[in-house]
């Protein structure tokens, strides 16, 4: 995506990243809720002016990528190389993610720095060898405590998130120490009480650390499908701690000093709830032991449920995100998952439900608003936009409204990641201009020919089609192929130039749409749907 002209050069980039995502099987809709939602974030920032980096990518070591690779009878190295060309970065980009960069964990770039930051810890004395034996998930590539298993009828420990048996593991390892971090990690806290959100999960996560920080098992040395420990090659470097580092190794750890310094560290990790530890307890405590920064905030959104269950392949609940792309369209999709969803929070996901607030607010307040204004411009002005001469207190008000959405949408989305609070303030704004198009009348004003009838109809389509400006510059990250339309519609590519370079904390500035734009109906934004597929 081209940056805004406005960007400060040698400040440093907004970075934001989403979990590195397993490759053991084709993305869900829940993969695309945390990527979608980086996506939006980092459009809204680059839209500020801002230097902005996003990252996501796709983690490829361990024991559940070696294990599905065996049943499907090829490599692991073949099987990711078939998931990630075949099916996460074509989704990536059937759904307009704009990262600027796409990072594999099997990379050489991230490989040698990985073995060269666990060797700096060792140097250090951060990292002895141990023994360990304990509950094993593979689904969660972790040792589980004794009391985070659930029990099933028969007595089977489960693991809480996959709800299978776990496994009792018994094996040599490299420990990292992360005991003695516990103080470092609630003095932390402390200090920067919003570097877990929401406040549910930093709760969780200072009580586990009260509690007694374990040393971490940081190698196996039951397979070899992993980054092997640099000083002893029975080992590999257990798949969390390669993981976590993809962070650094993207943006020029130990190889581009110049490019860390400007990136490093994360001003957001977007991840799911059921990895909040690894990325606020082991993660903070590695960049501390190894002198580096550490990120501005955790951000945990909720799980996706079908059914009551969380969304995943495990449990047959995975619904692919080209099933709902092919009947709402990729800008609905986008818009209603971060729109129906409280960002932090768990969130059903139901076709009815998609379907009642994609035709009440999508297509019947929005999409109509755009085709009604663009109709009577062209209707009653041959597609010239008119001058408003005629403002009043319905105006004013509008005006107001705008300003408040633009502040609002801004503090929400930009600053506090509420995207469904920002996306409502813009709607609200949308529903305030049906509502005073509803009061006008401008198609009862038009029957008045007079110069005075003439200079209120001028007004009240001015005051429509100058909202919809501000409305396309609101929505442009979360639904920019519909934005863009809107844009082109308004005539305002040629008059203000491109929506991607429009200063989103501006947009309530009112007139910047001149008239005598030419103002087009284009196509409808959001079609009527048809029968839900069978």
């Amino acid at each position: 995506m081209a940056a805004t002209g406005s960007e400060k050069q040698g400040a440093k980039a907004y970075y934001v990243t989403t979990p590195i995502y397993y490759v053991n099987d084709a993305p869900h809709l829940g993969h695309a809720y945390t990527t979608v939602a980086g996506d939006v974030l980092t459009r809204w920032h680059r839209q500020r002016g801002e230097k902005v980096w996003y990252l996501t990518g796709t983690d490829e070591h361990g024991q559940k990528i070696m294990r599905t690779a065996e049943t499907n009878g090829v490599t692991p190295q073949e099987w990711c190389d078939k998931l990630v060309e075949e099916a996460w970065r074509p989704l990536w980009e059937h759904l307009d993610i704009a990262n600027d960069d796409f990072i594999r964990t099997t990379e050489k770039r991230h490989t040698d720095r990985v073995a060269e930051f666990v060797q700096d810890l060792y140097d250090k004395g951060e990292i002895y060898k141990g023994g360990y034996e304990g509950p094993y998930c593979v689904g969660c590539e972790e040792y589980k405590l004794p009391g985070d298993l659930i029990e099933a009828e028969d007595g089977t420990k489960l693991c809480p998130v996959h709800k299978k048996p776990v496994e009792i593991l018994k094996e040599e390892n490299y420990f990292f120490k992360l005991s003695e971090y516990g103080p470092k990690l609630l003095d932390f806290y402390a200090a920067n009480p919003d570097f877990i959100q929401p406040e549910s999960a930093r709760n969780e996560v200072v009580n586990f650390v009260r509690q007694g920080l374990q040393d971490l098992s940081i190698s196996r040395s039951t397979f070899d499908w992993g980054v092997p420990v640099p000083w002893d090659d029975k080992h590999v470097i257990y798949v969390w701690v390669d993981a976590l580092l993809n962070y650094a190794t993207a943006v020029g750890y130990g190889s581009n000093q110049e490019k860390f310094d400007e990136t490093f560290p994360a001003n957001v990790h977007l991840v799911g709830k059921d990895i909040l530890r690894f990325h606020a307890v082991i993660w903070p405590a590695m960049l501390m032991a190894q002198g580096l920064p550490v990120p501005g905030k955790v951000a945990a959104n909720g799980w996706l449920m079908v059914g009551g269950e969380k969304m995943s392949k495990s449990n047959l609940t995975g619904i692919k995100p080209q099933d709902l792309t092919s009947h709402f369209g990729v800008d609905a999709y986008r818009w209603y998952f971060l729109r129906a969803i409280a960002f932090g929070s768990d969130g059903s996901f139901s076709w009815e439900d998609f379907t009642a607030r994609y035709t009440s607010e999508l297509a019947n307040d929005y999409g109509n608003l755009a085709s009604r204004v663009a109709a009577m411009v062209g209707k009653y002005f041959d597609g010239a936009l008119p001058a408003a001469t005629a403002d009043g207190e319905a105006e004013a008000a509008v005006h107001a409204g705008l300003a408040k959405a633009v502040a609002e949408a801004d503090r929400k989305i930009g600053d506090e990641l509420d995207f469904q609070a920002g996306i409502l303030a813009v709607f609200d704004f949308v529903k305030q201009v049906n509502g005073y198009i509803t009061e006008q009348e401008p198609w009862k004003v038009a029957k008045d020919d007079s110069p005075e009838g003439r200079a209120r109809l001028a007004t009240i389509l001015y005051t429509a089609a100058e909202s919809l400006r501000g409305v396309a510059v609101l929505l442009n990250p979360v639904m920019p192929r519909t934005s863009a339309a809107l844009w082109e519609s308004l005539g305002a590519e040629e008059s203000l130039g491109a929506l991607s370079a429009q200063d989103v904390t501006e947009a309530g500035t009112w007139g910047r749409l001149p008239a005598g734009t030419t103002v087009t109906k284009g196509a409808v934004l959001f079609p009527r749907l048809e029968e839900k597929p069978a």
